[in-house]
């Protein structure tokens, strides 16, 4: 008999496969549920997500949901959003910044995961390890690349985004078709996509 969708995600949430790795231990973060009709690819929550149980609840949070025009409370409705890093615990703190995802994660949770999300109508594949997750060898020689040739993605269903965090305000500076032509695009499928769900 096939494992229910609520013990897959009790079995994720008490994972402990890289515990010895965790500086500050195993609190997978993620969010899920059969029905969801938009995928969020991230690359792992930062302290504050840890700290508090609670996916992209920061600034990059704050910024996704203006990029996305939904507010927190759809945002955080499992039925309609699933946010499934590439990595589910925080990583610690590097030199410049969060360390990468763990690389034990996705390759064991993902394949679990993700084909029992039928209903997903658009993935947002969101920073450099999730583009390379999402696209693999269909990504660009950068992330800046891959975000220019969004469209090649988008009506597969896949959109390459840059990380919404505060770090990446000089990107947006420079590249400013993102604001002008991306989002508008996202917004109005994302309205569609939640709409019929």
């Amino acid at each position: 008999m096939a494992e229910s969708f609520s013990s897959l995600m009790a079995r994720i949430r008490a994972c402990q496969v890289c515990a010895q790795h965790l500086p500050h231990g195993c609190r997978p973060v993620l969010q899920a549920h059969p029905d969801a009709r938009l995928l969020i690819v991230s690359q792992a929550p930062g302290r504050k997500v840890h700290d508090t149980g609670v996916p992209f609840n920061d600034k990059s949070g704050d910024k996704l949901r203006e990029w996305l025009g939904i507010d927190k409370q759809t945002f955080y409705d499992a039925r309609k959003v699933a946010i499934v890093p590439m990595g589910f615990c925080y990583p610690g703190k590097g030199s410049s910044g969060d360390l990468p995802p763990r690389p034990e994660c996705a390759p064991l949770w993902h394949p679990q995961l993700l084909p029992r999300l039928k209903n997903i109508t658009l993935t947002l594949a969101i920073g450099g390890y999730a583009i390379k997750g999402m696209l693999g060898d269909r990504r660009k020689a950068t992330l800046t690349d891959t975000c220019t040739a969004w469209r090649e993605y988008f009506d597969a269903g896949i959109l390459p985004l840059p990380h919404p965090s505060p770090r990446n305000t000089a990107w947006f500076m420079h590249h400013p078709w993102f604001e002008a032509e991306v989002l508008p695009a996202l917004r109005r499928r994302v309205r569609r996509a939640l709409r019929d769900a």
